[in-house]
């Protein structure tokens, strides 16, 4: 058995479909890890990391001296108050100290070094380019740049033509609102970051607060909402530090679908997961073009980095365009060819992959 990438990613995805499409039951118990290694022709420490991976995300439980069983079920996911009891207790809020969540230490920021040289580079390159216009989504450079990283990092698979550059993400958040407009209502975390539903409201937008359980916004909350946009940050969400269980980010998607409605997905921070895969975006796992991706710089590099980017689904793309393409990019044509610059490079997943291991490290003692 041949594999392009790392040989428990593939086998971890392999078992996670196998859980999706109910080949393993909720409740089954997995192969072992050593009859699994010999079905696949790998060895035992491929097949732990990716029951590990697995565990993480919430789709088997580890028994002791019992084995791998499976805790996800696609048919029981919640769609209502009467299709089943209602399993999310209240939280037991986690609360963060500081502005936002952090992850990394001092000594894990960004090399100011790689960025002033890097920022020396692109200067030299652009020459009197850097005092012209950006398009309104950003310019092209970027927009490979980051489609790229996420189809390579993160197994988004978009094109260039679905990414929109901003000044920060709430910038994005005010375009949203003008896109959707003001007659519907945004469901929003209830604790999230202050400056999410202040952004909303300064839109004009009618704003209902979802309550946050265990592991995302509560069931009966959810769906009993009139909501026809949805904002969440299924990684870590700001106060609680609650992440999304994958049964929870399965059911904002067919919630989506029934609901005919749309999600944001405010994906900050989750690069930096300890996991030893990137997290799985809600756009990733969505089939029906209901996900709207957000993520900022301004965490993976540095706060004075106001830029953000969206990815729009295909087939909102030219109607956004439409409705408010004649806004100007906010973000200076040099910013934006460093950020492209950082990427092509290397740097900027070198950086992010050292983040991970510190923070891998700290998990594990």
């Amino acid at each position: 058995m041949s594999y392009t990438t790392k040989q428990y990613v593939q086998i971890y995805e392999m078992v996670r479909q196998d859980i999706i499409e109910g080949r393993y039951k909720l409740g089954e118990k997995l192969p072992s890890k050593r009859v699994m290694a010999e079905r696949q022709n790998v060895s035992v420490i491929t097949i732990m990391h990716a029951y590990e991976m697995l565990c993480d995300e919430g789709y088997i439980q580890a028994q002791e001296k019992r084995g791998y069983f499976v805790t996800f079920d696609a048919d029981t996911i919640y769609t209502g108050p009467d299709s089943r009891e209602q399993k999310s207790s209240l939280i037991s809020m986690n609360m963060a100290t500081d502005d936002e969540n952090s992850t990394a230490s001092d000594d894990m920021a960004f090399s100011p070094y790689i960025y002033a040289k890097t920022t020396r580079r692109v200067l030299s390159e652009l020459g009197e380019n850097v005092m012209s216009r950006s398009p309104m989504r950003g310019i092209s450079r970027l927009r490979n740049a980051i489609a790229d990283y996420l189809n390579r990092g993160r197994k988004v698979t978009v094109n260039p033509g679905q990414i929109v550059i901003g000044a920060g993400a709430e910038y994005l958040y005010g375009l949203l609102v003008q896109f959707f407009g003001r007659d519907i209502i945004y469901g929003i975390e209830c604790p999230s970051y202050q400056k999410i539903a202040r952004v909303y409201e300064a839109g004009g937008a009618r704003l209902d607060m979802l309550k946050l359980g265990s592991d995302g916004i509560e069931s009966d909350e959810l769906w009993k909402s009139d909501a026809k946009v949805l904002h969440i940050t299924p990684y870590r969400s700001f106060p609680s530090g609650v992440t999304a269980s994958a049964a929870k980010k399965h059911e904002y998607i067919k919630w989506s679908i029934e609901k005919e409605a749309y999600i944001v997905e405010d994906d900050f921070e989750s690069e930096f997961t300890p996991s030893r895969k990137p997290e799985d975006t809600l756009f990733s796992l969505d089939r029906s073009g209901r996900v709207i991706y957000v993520n900022t710089f301004s965490k993976t590099i540095s706060p004075s980095i106001r830029v953000a980017y969206m990815v729009l689904p295909i087939d909102l793309t030219n109607s956004f365009l439409e409705k408010v393409g004649f806004y100007e990019c906010p973000v200076s044509v040099l910013e934006q060819n460093i950020l492209a610059s950082l990427i092509e490079s290397g740097d900027f997943e070198r950086h992010i992959n050292r983040v991970r291991r510190y923070n891998r490290n700290l998990r594990n003692h």
